[in-house]
């Protein structure tokens, strides 16, 4: 079986609280008298903005997932760029509304929380309370709070936080409050490709950089910290890292030993055989844990992935369950391991 660490969730919990909202992000009545939810870019029919649990629990068991990560969708993380006194009672929500899925479903579900960040110390509090929640394993962070050292800097409120709480820092790309976004202009050409696959795989290398290459985590030995998408391009990049390091600054590290912190770890979301099998030779079988978006197009994709890469059925079986299973089983309740290797 297996624990999918990167499992986004569209909360229904927050439809009231969205319907009472005058802006973006917000549900309002649309032709015909049909709600749809609208963002700052476009609106999305209620049918399909929000998630179905049982819909959801369906698609793990068909797919041998026996735990899933419930983490904020993206299109909802606006609610943790918001000004505090709008964001905390939304990300309060959402936090309490996870904790109960994980309460009434023991196992199958551990949750990361959501987080006012445009307040640190609003951030932290609720990040106390939120670990007192059934199946909290950590908190999820925008990738532009470590693009670099000075960015992480800021963060570590919340790095000292997850430490003391022996917890997991899920980065995900995504801005912080204020940040521009997007990056990519929306009238660029393959503006979607541009934006979800080529800033989003940079910005995670850059993250892979800062948190690998620099002292940033040194102070948080007991925090475990997770980047999706096999944390960029580093797996494909880290030759050419060693080369210009050789040119560029042959008295310092090579890179590719620099990428074994021992408390980083990626996903293998959205990736195949070839990517997995770059990311084993790069970091090891070890640092890669399962992940899905949380959708039964995701669990097709990863498992097809995982069957056909050439790695061998114990660095499969590690990366489906056991790794994951090493930094989260202390924090939540698991459901039953049964080793098991999707055909």
């Amino acid at each position: 079986m297996t624990i999918d660490m990167h499992s986004h969730w569209r909360p229904p919990a927050l439809i009231e609280a969205l319907r009472d909202r005058a802006e973006p992000p917000h549900v309002v009545a649309a032709g015909g008298g049909a709600e749809v939810l609208r963002s700052r870019h476009d609106d999305m029919a209620m049918e399909e903005a929000f998630d179905d649990l049982d819909r959801r629990l369906a698609d793990m068991d068909e797919h041998g997932v026996s735990t899933a990560a419930l983490s904020l969708f993206g299109m909802f993380q606006w609610i943790e760029r918001l000004p505090v006194e709008q964001s905390l009672p939304l990300t309060r929500l959402y936090n309490d509304s996870v904790g109960a899925i994980c309460a009434a479903h023991p196992g199958r579900f551990v949750a990361f929380a959501s987080l006012p960040l445009a307040d640190l110390d609003a951030a932290v509090a609720e990040f106390d309370r939120a670990m007192g929640l059934p199946g909290m394993i950590g908190m999820q962070i925008p990738g532009n709070g470590f693009l670099d050292y000075a960015a992480a800097e800021a963060y570590r409120p919340l790095l000292d936080a997850a430490n003391r709480h022996r917890a997991v820092v899920f980065v995900h790309w995504g801005p912080r409050p204020g940040d521009k976004w997007p990056r990519v202009p929306a009238d660029a050409d393959n503006m979607i490709a541009r934006l979800g696959t080529l800033d989003m795989q940079a910005s995670l290398s850059a993250n892979m950089m800062t948190f690998s290459c620099t002292d940033i985590l040194d102070d948080y030995p007991d925090a475990s910290v997770m980047l999706h998408n096999l944390g960029g391009n580093i797996a494909f990049e880290i030759e050419r890292l060693d080369h210009r390091s050789i040119l560029d600054t042959p008295d310092e590290p090579m890179p590719s030993t620099r990428f074994d912190k021992p408390n980083v770890f990626v996903d293998c979301n959205s990736f195949g055989r070839r990517a997995i099998e770059a990311g084993v030779a790069a970091f090891g079988a070890e640092k890669i844990v399962y992940g899905t978006d949380g959708t039964g197009f995701g669990c097709d994709w990863t498992n097809k992935a995982l069957a056909d890469a050439r790695i061998d059925d114990d660095e499969r079986q590690a990366i489906l369950h056991d790794n994951a299973a090493g930094f989260i089983a202390h924090l939540a309740e698991l459901a039953p391991h049964r080793a098991a290797v999707p055909a």
